[in-house]
């Protein structure tokens, strides 16, 4: 599933892509990932609505349209799931076969594309308030993150997919940036001293900064040819000299050499998600 730096990516992307298109009409295929809100409110919303801003709250874009029909600006919550894509092709091109809902636009045709359905397109905003504070802002504290780790006997790595205690910090980054910070994934939240929480408070930004900057985690895809503007969620920077996947430090690393100490890096599974760590440089 992306995390706070792909969609990061994403949104820097579609941003300019979208700027000053009109929505001629919507169209969806699958209902389902418009939930709570029914396709006819989404039509009547955003048909004849011009694009306005976009931005992103923890793993979710939140696109912002002046609606014709309401006379006001309305806010559309999109969120990849585990295998969503959006990207604005020609009017001419294919559209995927998993094309669940379709803009038309007055130029080009923007298209979430999700194969296994678990992504959402909705007018429903909910999700977004029960966020915690963005691990970039200014917001996220080392106190406050202090405060709400000592309140939890979670095993650290857990809490840290908590999107209620720092929004957007998923499995990958939260391995890495428990690694940066020599903190073992096994500890207990609430037994992690003031330095310890310091020092991941750190690691957390610098992992998820160093990631939007090279881009993403997955060499770049396009949509269905090369006319078409598809930078989805996976992608890397232009000019970027390498992969971040290849920067990776413990993700998805079982059995290899800590870069550190040589270590095999060791796999083990936490509430039904692989963690990834070194024994000797994260000792609980």
């Amino acid at each position: 599933m992306p995390e706070l730096p792909e969609v990061e990516v994403l949104a820097r992307h579609l941003r300019p892509v979208l700027r000053g298109k009109v929505i001629r009409h919507v169209r969806v295929n699958r209902a389902k990932v418009l939930h709570p809100t029914s396709e006819r409110q989404l039509q009547r919303a955003l048909t004849g609505a011009k694009f306005k801003a976009l931005s992103r709250r923890g793993k979710y874009l939140l696109f912002n349209f002046q609606s014709k029909a309401a006379g006001k600006t309305v806010t559309v919550l999109g969120h990849l799931g585990m295998t969503g894509r959006m990207f604005v092709a020609g009017k001419d091109e294919p559209l995927p076969k998993h094309a669940a809902v379709v803009f038309e636009l007055n130029r080009g045709v923007f298209v979430f594309e999700d194969t296994r359905y678990f992504g959402r397109m909705t007018l429903d905003l909910s999700s977004v308030d029960k966020l915690g504070p963005e691990p970039l802002d200014q917001d996220f504290s080392p106190a406050g993150f202090a405060r709400e780790l000592k309140r939890s006997r979670q095993a650290v790595k857990v809490k840290l997919l908590d999107q209620s205690l720092v929004a957007g910090v998923g499995n990958i980054y939260a391995s890495e940036a428990l690694y940066r910070a020599g903190i073992s994934p096994r500890l207990a939240a609430n037994r992690l001293t003031f330095a310890q929480v310091t020092k991941l408070h750190g690691t957390i930004r610098e992992v998820l900064a160093e990631a939007i900057e090279c881009g993403s985690t997955i060499p770049l895809n396009f949509s269905a040819g090369k006319k078409s503007d598809g930078l989805f969620y996976f992608g890397r920077a232009p000019g970027v000299p390498d992969y971040y996947e290849e920067r990776l430090l413990v993700y998805d690393r079982a059995g290899k050499p800590c870069w550190r100490c040589k270590t095999p890096i060791k796999r083990i599974v936490q509430a039904a998600r692989s963690t990834f760590f070194c024994s000797i440089c994260q000792k609980a």
